[in-house]
């Protein structure tokens, strides 16, 4: 049941966001006309997809409305952790020419970097080549620590497209710089809305399967399934669990299938079907 439902956020008069319930079969409801108070973040670690599912499916039809009919924002803003992969598809490494790591190769970035569908990619002016990269985020739903690789995804809420920026001419000065290259405001984006697992394995037959791919202008730019990454997303949870606790609202981004540089005017697109669409424009930024 829980596979039918998504969640995300709207946008409301006075610039507001608000966590809502999507149902494909009947629409969109805000998340408190099911009786469930709080942003979404806040609703992450208390109330499950299947739990939404009853309630959702319990309403009455007056209160759902088309999708059409909202702007969805980011999930939230402002989640604990958001943990970055690099290099984490064979191809990938190769457009660098760098080595697959032996592990993951990952980093951290702040919710200073988050936006959400439609709102701009600022380039900053100090890049002269900023990338922008198509991934699958998997969203943690419940605090873990400690955990093994065959029960990570029991801990994970559900997956949700993402666009990973990167100012790649300052991390190629050094390898140091990869902090700073990744934390450029609105180097995050992620949405429209969180997919829940059994969704996914009902759409592509297992997680293996999923294909992610960076899209520029509207042309596929790169593309591959996750079978071909060097560390599943079960191994990603587990190992991040062993460095340090993850906490509900907690993201880790699985890595690209291929960077593509992005110019002021360019759109970019994270593309997973089956699990969404992410499509933002770029801007000059300062």
């Amino acid at each position: 049941m829980s596979g039918s439902v998504q969640v995300g956020s709207v946008k409301v008069a006075g610039g507001n966001e608000v966590p809502v319930v999507l149902d494909p079969d009947r629409g969109v409801v805000p998340a408190a006309e099911l009786g469930f108070d709080g942003d979404l973040l806040s609703l992450l670690g208390r109330i499950s997809l299947s739990e939404l599912a009853v309630a959702a499916r319990s309403a009455p039809e007056s209160f759902f409305r088309d999708p059409a009919g909202f702007e969805f924002a980011a999930p939230y803003r402002q989640p604990r952790k958001l943990w970055g992969i690099g290099l984490n598809y064979l191809e990938h490494a190769g457009d660098l020419s760098e080595n697959v790591p032996t592990e993951p190769a990952s980093f951290m970035k702040g919710d200073h970097t988050i936006i959400g569908p439609g709102d701009p990619i600022p380039v900053p002016a100090q890049s002269t080549r900023t990338t922008a990269e198509a991934e699958l985020g998997l969203v943690i739903g419940r605090e873990c620590y400690q955990i093994e690789e065959d029960e990570a995804l029991d801990y994970v809420y559900g997956v949700v497209p993402v666009l990973d920026q990167t100012a790649e001419d300052i991390l190629e000065r050094n390898p140091r710089f990869l902090t700073r290259s990744k934390n450029f405001p609105g180097f995050f984006s992620f949405g429209p809305t969180i997919v829940g697992l059994d969704a996914v394995l009902a759409h592509w037959g297992s997680l293996d399967a999923v294909e992610v791919s960076t899209v520029l202008n509207g042309s596929v730019h790169r593309s591959n399934t996750v079978s071909n990454m060097a560390f599943s997303p079960a191994f990603l949870v587990s190992f991040h669990s062993k460095v340090m606790p993850l906490f509900p609202g907690d993201i880790i981004s699985t890595g690209t299938p291929g960077a593509v540089h992005i110019n002021p005017g360019d759109v970019a697109e994270c593309r997973i079907p089956g699990v969404g669409v992410l499509t933002n424009p770029v801007i000059a930024g300062r």
